[in-house]
């Protein structure tokens, strides 16, 4: 089947943080995941703006808890895209390692009962997914097929990159992402930790004291992994840290002068939870 922008959707989840998905591509969609406050359950990026949820964060003497969507969140979604003409729907989600999200997409897939939506489990999380979701829009737009978006999606899967530092570890080991003795490790003599998402789970890449040390490994990591040519895509995504987007945009446009910072944006409230105030991510993949 010839697929197109007309007839072919894309679903993402909240935790891609691309909140403007459907202003800039009226075939995507974005399912919400759930913060909650107390127990009270609040839509990421609908119910709770990122700036708003930091806010509360710093106020807030507990930690908030976080929770996929329902497969009939997602059901909901893929009914209407069907019967809005969409003959063929892409659900790219985050690391089944990290959320039950992919779980719900594929049991709502299982229930509509027909040959129109295909879940992938990305294996990443946050912009990463944003940026396939981009690299599949522009095959659409110049046409392509289910055979040639799972080559994409098999590629991207296994050369895309995500590399992060967080200002503390006390939101990965609460939230149960690493054990405490990393975290305690982590605030000793202002230790940054740089993780990276690897085989969908999040894993240490090294250690480095303060901020430029920081910075540093961000670029010996970006230009190993890369090279200086046409269609780099890079993205950054932080937790109230915007500090970091000027000092990230000159890195990528100094180092790989060719690459392009496709999205900038802030980390929403459920991702937010498990990084952390002053968190940020660098994603890039070459297309």
């Amino acid at each position: 089947m010839e697929l197109a922008r007309e007839s072919t959707a894309i679903v993402l989840d909240s935790t891609s943080d691309f909140v403007d998905a459907r202003e800039r591509h009226p075939n995507m969609r974005i399912v919400p995941l759930y913060v909650l406050f107390d127990g009270v359950p609040l839509r990421d990026h609908v119910d709770v703006a990122p700036a708003a949820f930091y806010e509360r964060l710093a106020a807030s003497e507990t930690l908030p808890t976080t929770s996929q969507p329902t497969p009939d969140d997602f059901l909901g979604c893929y009914r209407e895209l069907r019967d809005a003409g969409y003959r063929r729907i892409w659900s790219l989600h985050i690391s089944a390692k990290l959320s039950g999200t992919f779980e719900s997409a594929r049991r709502a897939a299982e229930e509509l009962g027909s040959d129109v939506v295909r879940v992938v489990d990305t294996g990443t999380a946050s912009l990463a997914c944003a940026l396939l979701a981009e690299a599949i829009d522009r095959r659409l737009a110049a046409g392509t097929t289910d055979e040639a978006i799972e080559e994409l999606v098999a590629r991207f899967e296994s050369s895309n990159r995500v590399v992060f530092t967080t200002a503390t570890l006390e939101y990965l080991q609460k939230g149960g992402r690493i054990g405490k003795a990393q975290a305690l490790a982590g605030s000793l003599l202002n230790v940054k930790p740089i993780l990276e998402i690897r085989h969908g789970a999040v894993e240490p890449v090294g250690r480095v004291r303060g901020r430029q040390k920081a910075l540093e490994e961000f670029a010996r990591l970006f230009t190993e992994d890369t090279e200086d040519r046409d269609g780099l895509h890079t993205a950054i995504a932080h937790a109230n840290a915007p500090e970091w987007v000027d000092v990230l945009t000159d890195l990528v446009a100094k180092a790989r002068p060719k690459a392009t910072v496709d999205l900038v944006q802030l980390l929403g409230a459920v991702v937010g939870t498990h990084a952390g105030p002053g968190a940020v991510g660098f994603f890039w993949f070459q297309d």
